[in-house]
């Protein structure tokens, strides 16, 4: 998750050096019950980490996330599901997160379940996806640790992403850190910038700024790019790739946990050598019981201090027409 954000300059002042826009998501967590998982690398695979796409391939492909069908459960019960073959372990969870079978299990199910699976199994889920739309709006949580300071407050950003080419609108909601931005990407008109502006009482005029500098870090180490639930599950299977690479142990911890009212097996790992090697030293991955996709995520660097939280709260595919992505939108503040 190497990341970063918006920014340059428009012109010499220090007036217009302070303007900033940033873009990404937010976190908030809470633990439940907790069990140790052996020290097995649930992340590895080098032929896992091939990059997610919104419609990956497999032998069996799923169907879109956005599709209307009928999927039974699987008849296999949770407490045989780690006798079975990969492949069929891999089918199995996700026939139960299709059907709604998955989400009905207990917290105590959720934990023997994910114990008992092949190392492989969760990669491999992820992998063959699909991770995310081909056009969808979501609503997000995210705070970020800023030159050593975490902030007082989370963003709450409302984000519409198009893909194909790569178009995002993302604007800070009235409840969260940095109220009233707003930013465009089109990568079919500027590949390495964003169209911005600061919200609230200056409500600074609009520039075109970069993906990758000052002033959009700032803000934040991410970039406007980096949005979206496809980029989670992209850096879940390079980090795991950097596991098989190296063949170091790796802490799992396995939980179940209600986050910001969303129920998810979180996936705690931690690495013996941390950053700068990998992204942290310490990660928890929430996964979601209705799609093959995290929602939440926590990082924490190598002396123990959290410096990132997020929390997808509402993904919903939708279809855009070119104004969602035109700063003439009249529903927009640019």
């Amino acid at each position: 998750m190497k990341h970063r954000m918006f920014a340059r300059s428009c012109g010499p002042s220090a007036f217009m050096r302070a303007v900033h826009v940033w873009v990404h998501c937010a976190t908030s967590s809470r633990g439940t019950a907790s069990r140790a998982l052996p020290a097995v690398a649930l992340l590895a695979g080098a032929a896992l980490v091939a990059m997610p796409t919104a419609s990956a391939q497999s032998d069996d492909p799923p169907p879109p996330l956005d599709s209307v069908i009928a999927v039974k459960a699987p008849a296999t019960p949770p407490s045989r599901v780690g006798r079975l073959t990969l492949d069929q372990q891999v089918k199995w969870l996700r026939a139960a997160q299709q059907s709604g079978a998955l989400e009905k299990l207990d917290d105590a199910q959720l934990v023997a379940l994910f114990q008992a699976l092949d190392p492989l199994a969760v990669p491999r889920y992820i992998k063959e996806g699909p991770n995310g739309y081909a056009s969808y709006e979501f609503t997000m949580s995210r705070s970020e640790r800023i030159r050593g300071q975490w902030p007082n407050q989370p963003d709450h950003m409302l984000v519409r992403l198009a893909r194909n080419p790569l178009r995002i609108y993302a604007k800070w909601l009235p409840d969260g850190a940095h109220a009233g931005q707003e930013v465009i990407y089109d990568e079919s008109k500027r590949t390495d910038e964003m169209y911005g502006h600061l919200g609230g009482i200056m409500n600074v005029m609009p520039l075109w700024a970069s993906l990758d500098g000052a002033l959009a870090r700032s803000q934040s180490n991410h970039q406007v790019r980096d949005l979206g639930i496809e980029y989670i599950a992209s850096q879940y299977l390079s980090e795991g790739q950097k596991y098989s690479e190296t063949g170091l142990p790796r802490s799992i911890q396995l939980d179940v946990k209600t986050i910001d009212g969303v129920r998810v097996v979180a996936f705690t790992f931690e690495s013996p050598i941390g950053q700068p090697r990998f992204y942290a030293k310490k990660e928890t991955l929430g996964l979601d019981l209705r799609h093959p996709y995290f929602r939440t995520v926590e990082s924490y660097d190598n002396d123990g201090k959290l410096f990132e939280r997020i929390v997808f709260e509402t993904i919903t595919p939708k279809t855009f027409d070119d104004s969602t992505f035109d700063p003439k939108n009249k529903a927009y503040s640019f």
